[in-house]
């Protein structure tokens, strides 16, 4: 079954390409994928010859120069064809920390190769383990010596490090307690992981519910050339909110994606399924709660794209980007439990793909920003409540 939905019918171009890609990549891969705790290089691979894993680099530097919108189309649409964008949707947001902020010597030096897939920048090092969503407090420094920097600290869920060439790093250049503000004092770098990796930087992968690469990353006296700061030091907080607002965009896309891949899924199955002589889904007890999902759906899909269309316009969209992430990702963890309630005992079946998608959904209730966060920066930010922590 298909059916309209907020937007559909924009970037229609984009979304038919996207589909048909996706399409080359069936479930049935996907299934396989996951089952082999893989990464599924074909398809990210194809993703990139078809130029869409550089929507937003620049024409000049051998991308497509598109916005963050037409970004979040892309990752909607591998998500609603079955897939996970969680395989390369780092490159997306990680790519305009570089494209904003980096020199132009930066830019012209990794973004064509990024562009042709010679390079990959699938991650991001933020998160610590003892301090979490509070950024300010991190503990990983950077310690100019010479003509380098020497980084010795600890980060952990750091995404796609084996599947990428460059990581986006936040350190402290300066430490806590010799700042003003506790958002001063951290730089952003980029680091080369092919060197990095046994020489001063050491990953251990987590496994969890998820097949979702994530690792925990130790620094030990990492030594990194100066030009690899990405603007002026100190500054860093101030640059990743660029990559941050842009990660909440993406992901609260896919969680969209997601949302009208279990409606239509449940839809389907509803409507064919009889128990007691008449299909379940002519039972308002099932009826009611996918028309609810599906309302949440479409209205977490229209702050999707007014937060799409400030962050491409340069405005503040601190607050639009984590209302549409929360909405969003609200709306396809509904989805995703009236999908396994109304597929019943077949819902836990790896077959019908519903468990996988499941687990996959799941996450963004905590990742990158738990819900709660995302509450207290709106009654913080917008309402002017008194900060809660």
């Amino acid at each position: 079954m298909t059916f309209r939905n907020v937007g559909d019918g924009n970037y229609r171009e984009i979304r038919e390409a996207v589909q048909a890609l996706c399409a080359e990549f069936p479930a049935e891969y996907h299934r396989r994928i996951d089952e082999a705790r893989a990464y599924p290089e074909e398809f990210v691979a194809a993703l990139t010859e078809a130029g869409w894993m550089a929507a937003l680099i620049p024409e000049k530097y051998g991308g497509s120069g598109l916005g963050l919108t037409e970004a979040s189309v892309i990752m909607e649409e591998i998500n609603r064809a079955g897939g996970n964008s969680g395989a390369c949707h780092g490159q997306m947001y990680n790519m305009n920390t570089l494209v904003r902020h980096g020199s132009e010597e930066q830019r012209q030096r990794y973004l064509p190769k990024i562009a042709s897939g010679e390079l990959r920048l699938q991650s991001m090092g933020v998160t610590e383990p003892t301090t979490g969503t509070d950024t300010t407090k991190i503990k990983t420094m950077a310690v100019k010596k010479g003509d380098r920097y020497v980084i010795n600290g600890q980060k952990v869920w750091i995404s796609r490090v084996q599947h990428s060439d460059l990581m986006i790093l936040l350190a402290r250049t300066t430490p806590l307690d010799q700042v003003k503000k506790k958002s001063e004092g951290m730089s952003i770098f980029l680091v080369d992981l092919k060197d990095a990796i046994g020489n001063g930087l050491t990953v251990n992968p987590i496994l969890n519910m998820v097949n979702h690469e994530t690792n925990e990353l130790f620094f030990d006296n990492l030594e990194i050339p100066e030009e690899n700061l990405i603007g002026e030091e100190g500054q860093g907080f101030k640059y990743i909110l660029t990559g941050l607002n842009a990660e909440r965009v993406l992901i609260a896309a896919e969680c969209i994606g997601d949302g009208y891949w279990f409606i239509e899924k449940v839809s389907d199955y509803v409507k064919e399924r009889n128990v007691f002589g008449r299909p379940i889904g002519q039972n308002q007890g099932v009826q009611f709660p996918i028309a609810e999902t599906y309302i949440e759906v479409e209205a977490a899909n229209l702050m999707r794209y007014e937060a799409c269309r400030l962050y491409d316009a340069g405005e503040p969209c601190g607050a639009q980007a984590n209302m549409a992430k929360y909405l969003a990702a609200k709306a396809s963890w509904e989805a995703a439990n009236a999908c396994l309630q109304f597929h019943g005992g077949f819902g836990f079946a790896c077959e019908y793909d519903v468990e996988r998608k499941f687990r996959e959904t799941r996450l963004y209730q905590v990742a990158p920003i738990s819900s709660n966060m995302i509450m207290s920066y709106i009654a913080e930010h917008v309402l002017g409540l008194p900060r809660s922590y």
